[in-house]
């Protein structure tokens, strides 16, 4: 049986554009990071790595105004299944619907590559990711106790089933 992609929830038109990241925004991406400690943290050099690798089955996108970053989404695909790999937003501009705005984009993009399923794990704690998570309807799958480290704590998976997988 087949379940349709959840509604879209409506999101704040900031006028900020939306984009596909390039290698010029890896500094910016990694001050981001830096000052996200919930996130999952990637060094600079993987931050480099990630946006010289071909597009095909990656989406990075990244929200910006007057030339500087407020957020970003990085996921990637392999078949008919994605995860999302993280969604940072400036400190200033939470609350501001950016994180909406990235899981349409996010949303749009899965619809369009025939994605059956999107994966994605979180800290425990992170309220605010997990609700943002639950409106677009994913939903939890399982937990990994202690998963993280400094602090320690549970992961928590989620999954959103956009449509039966072609396997």
């Amino acid at each position: 049986m087949q379940r349709p992609a959840p509604a879209k929830r409506p999101s704040a038109e900031l006028g900020m554009p939306l984009r596909p990241a390039t290698l010029a925004d890896a500094r910016a991406i990694f001050e981001l990071l830096r000052q996200a400690p919930s996130t999952a943290q990637w060094s600079e050099s993987q931050v480099l790595e990630i946006l010289a690798s071909p597009p095909s089955d990656r989406l990075f996108l990244v929200i910006e105004e007057r030339g500087t970053l407020q957020a970003f989404l990085a996921a990637s695909s392999v078949a008919d299944e994605c995860e999302l790999e993280n969604v940072v937003v400036a400190q200033d501009f939470k609350r501001h619907g950016l994180g909406a705005r990235l899981m349409d984009a996010l949303l749009d993009h899965a619809v369009a590559a025939k994605i059956s399923s999107i994966f994605l794990e979180v800290r425990a704690s992170n309220s605010p990711a997990r609700r943002l998570y639950e409106k677009f309807g994913f939903e939890v799958a399982s937990r990994r106790p202690q998963y993280y480290r400094n602090p320690s704590e549970d992961a928590v998976l989620y999954r959103l089933q956009l449509r039966e997988s072609a396997s």
